[in-house]
């Protein structure tokens, strides 16, 4: 993530460089648009029926069957959440099983908002189950530009467990990687990637750099998308970006990126 959520400043907060994705921001602040004083299942129950899909989603224990219950109307059945509801339900800091929805401000609504259309976009392109997952999940261990960390690295086996370990790990891939470092030479055959967390210099394999990239390009070609300002002050220096990871790039995800950033 690349905004500032509920900040009265700029909404691009750059260092010194100005480079694409280093852009560091005050902590979001809560959205009063809803009431989070309601009990909420379990995040890693809600992102369970992501990966297992509809039918997991609606599956329901019979109701009990008593002579009373047997003599009372029956009700209508209740209406399921959407697969991107399980991004809804992410936990407070620090714990899986407090959860609270991240409904921040952030450009073009919310910051759930935000993780939708990168999903959303990530399946326009035709990315696979785990790059999508990833995508709805990206922010929740935080980012390099991003400071609110919304899950906990201790809990990565939680979310793993919840949207499978190939999308758990694109989520840590895209929230540990040290942008200022990683980014000029990612598409290099021996491009290095800094792990913000460890200090650990690792060499993601080709997969994964083109994971990184398309993801990446999905995040901020949403907030580019959706910003006015955002593309006036940064669009030169992400097309510049995108450019040099032309190679890693899906067709599609280029084409976006054409479109939008001219």
């Amino acid at each position: 993530m690349t905004i500032s959520p509920g900040s009265r400043s700029p909404a691009h907060w750059p260092r010194p460089g100005n480079e694409p994705g280093r852009l560091r921001h005050p902590r979001p602040r809560p959205s009063s648009s809803r009431s989070h004083t309601r009990a909420r299942r379990p995040f890693t129950q809600s992102l369970a029926g992501h990966r297992a899909g509809p039918q997991a989603r609606c599956a329901r224990s019979p109701p009990a069957s008593s002579p009373s219950e047997r003599s009372r109307p029956s009700k209508p059945p209740r209406a399921t959440r959407s697969p991107a509801s399980t991004a809804e339900r992410t936990a407070q800091p620090g714990h899986p099983e407090r959860p609270t929805p991240p409904h921040f401000e952030h450009p073009g609504g919310t910051l759930l908002a935000h993780l939708e259309r990168v999903e959303a976009l990530l399946a326009s392109w035709g990315g696979r189950p785990a790059l999508r997952a990833a995508g709805l999940c990206h922010a929740l261990y935080g980012t390099d530009g991003f400071p609110l960390q919304l899950l906990n690295l201790e809990h990565r086996a939680d979310l793993a467990e919840a949207i499978g370990a190939d999308a758990e790990a694109l989520v840590y891939l895209y929230a540990s990687c040290d942008r200022k470092a990683t980014y000029r030479t990612l598409a290099e055959d021996d491009g290095m990637l800094l792990d913000r967390f460890t200090g650990a210099r690792v060499q993601p394999n080709l997969g994964r750099r083109r994971d990184l990239a398309e993801l990446t390009a999905a995040n901020e070609l949403d907030l580019a998308a959706i910003s006015p300002k955002i593309r006036t002050e940064y669009g030169a220096s992400l097309l510049g970006l995108f450019t040099r990871w032309r190679p890693l790039l899906s067709a599609s995800a280029w084409a976006h990126c054409r479109n939008v950033l001219g």
